[in-house]
């Protein structure tokens, strides 16, 4: 018996709620971002190159796939593994760790192990990622620098997004130990920073105080560029692996790269003063690690498209979206200004129903740990929380802002700002 099946894509787009009309404004849009495709393709062909130079130079073996139980003592994928990332961003030591459990303790890791009481922390980009707002003393937490007597300052930008040198010249003193630069915008709708700008930055900084650690919080950007921060002279580049370096494929972990000096204050405060990087076992996951990393810039490619087709797309349709439809990507986050809840609510369901999993559910705001309001979040994840995977998020406050990232395919990418473009349209909040 044969039975017939239409395979035309676009029927399948209809399969999946997208009407004629979206799918018509889509495939406009994307005919138009062949070029700057093909540009993004070459970067990705250079990074993996980078990524696969770094394994064999590091001599990864099928041994280093292996796990380690307990202490973890000698656990050779660990220390290969962490060769390979020192290697990849050109540093003399990194910490890659499943008991790094995000973003934000990474950074508080970075920081906590390489400030101490009467030091100074400087932001000159203004103000973080909120998470660390309680990390540094910002907002009253237990156990933030400001309880260990640690300081603050922070310079804010200029109001065209440029680094203000006089307010940083004037801000660097005594006590500044630690400068923490931010790469990517947060809840902001600041540009981005490039390697190239940060590079800038850290030159500047350095030239007034030579001394001065230079952080930089790298997640989101890694694989955007040919180059890290850590090429552009930052000491510390920090991230998570549930997002760009992890390819989708790592359950857990966050890293450190850098300085010798660096990492090893932060493996000790990770774990025990006279333990250090020796201990911490690896439980099985390396492999999940390696592969990630393997396949993370062809990952982050497809993610950085699909950030590119939102920009544009919502550009058409009259909204401001940071970074616009033309200009150079240093990140994989894309901010939309709808003005109204009612537009990132409408927004994140739409990404929420392009998921493969949890499809069906519905996303509220609600009071999450780490924010100053609420904050609705979606994200159809095989691993909880990964944002390299198809997601988005954004407070619910002004100028009402959504911050879409991910896909691991660019595909699936394209497909879900398909659905918050049918979800918008749907609510009656723009007419396509």
């Amino acid at each position: 018996m044969i039975i017939s099946r239409n395979t035309d894509t676009k029927s399948m787009y209809a399969a999946l709620g997208i009407s004629d009309s979206v799918y018509k404004f889509s495939m406009e849009i994307l005919d138009g971002l062949k070029p700057r495709f093909d540009e993004i393709d070459k970067t990705a062909e250079y990074n993996q190159l980078k990524v696969l130079k770094a394994m064999q130079d590091s001599k990864v073996s099928e041994a280093c796939l292996l796990g380690t139980t307990g202490y973890g003592y000698n656990d050779l994928g660990r220390e290969t593994l962490e060769a390979v990332y020192a290697s990849i961003f050109h540093t003399e030591d990194a910490l890659v760790r499943p008991q790094i459990t995000c973003g934000t303790h990474a950074l508080a890791l970075a920081l906590m192990s390489n400030l101490r009481p009467g030091d100074e922390l400087l932001s000159p980009v203004g103000k973080p990622y909120d998470t660390l707002e309680e990390v540094i003393g910002i907002r009253p937490s237990k156990g933030s620098l400001a309880e260990y007597g640690i300081t603050y300052r922070q310079v804010d930008l200029l109001p065209d997004g440029g680094f203000d040198y006089d307010g940083i010249k004037k801000a660097i003193n005594a006590k500044t130990k630690l400068v923490t630069i931010q790469r990517s915008k947060g809840y902001q709708t600041r540009p981005t920073l490039s390697t190239g700008r940060i590079g800038e930055l850290i030159s500047f900084i350095k030239g007034i105080k030579p001394d001065v650690i230079c952080m930089v919080d790298n997640c989101y950007g890694e694989f955007v560029e040919r180059i890290e921060p850590t090429d552009a002279g930052a000491d510390m580049a920090v991230g998570s692996l549930i997002k760009n370096p992890g390819g989708g494929l790592a359950p857990i972990g966050g890293y450190i790269a850098g300085k010798k000096e660096c990492v090893e204050n932060a493996a000790y405060r990770l774990t025990s003063p006279g333990l250090g990087k020796e201990v911490g076992a690896s439980l099985g996951i390396l492999r999940d690690f390696y592969h990630g990393l393997f396949l993370a810039p062809t990952v982050t490619a497809g993610a950085l498209k699909g950030a590119i087709f939102a920009a544009n797309a919502y550009e058409k349709l009259g909204f401001k979206v940071v970074p616009n439809g033309t200009e150079s990507r240093h990140d994989i986050i894309q901010a939309v200004e709808f003005g109204s809840p009612e537009g990132v609510i409408a927004f994140c369901r739409g990404i929420q129903a392009a998921a493969p999993v949890d499809s069906f559910v519905t996303p509220e705001p609600w009071d999450m740990p780490g924010y100053d309001s609420k904050v609705i979040m979606a994200a159809g994840a095989f691993v909880s929380g990964s944002s390299i995977e198809l997601s988005a998020d954004g407070p619910i406050k002004p100028p009402y802002a959504v911050y879409f990232q991910g896909g691991l395919t660019c595909e699936h990418a394209i497909f879900g700002i398909m659905k918050t473009l049918q979800s918008v349209s749907e609510a009656g909040l723009v007419k396509i």
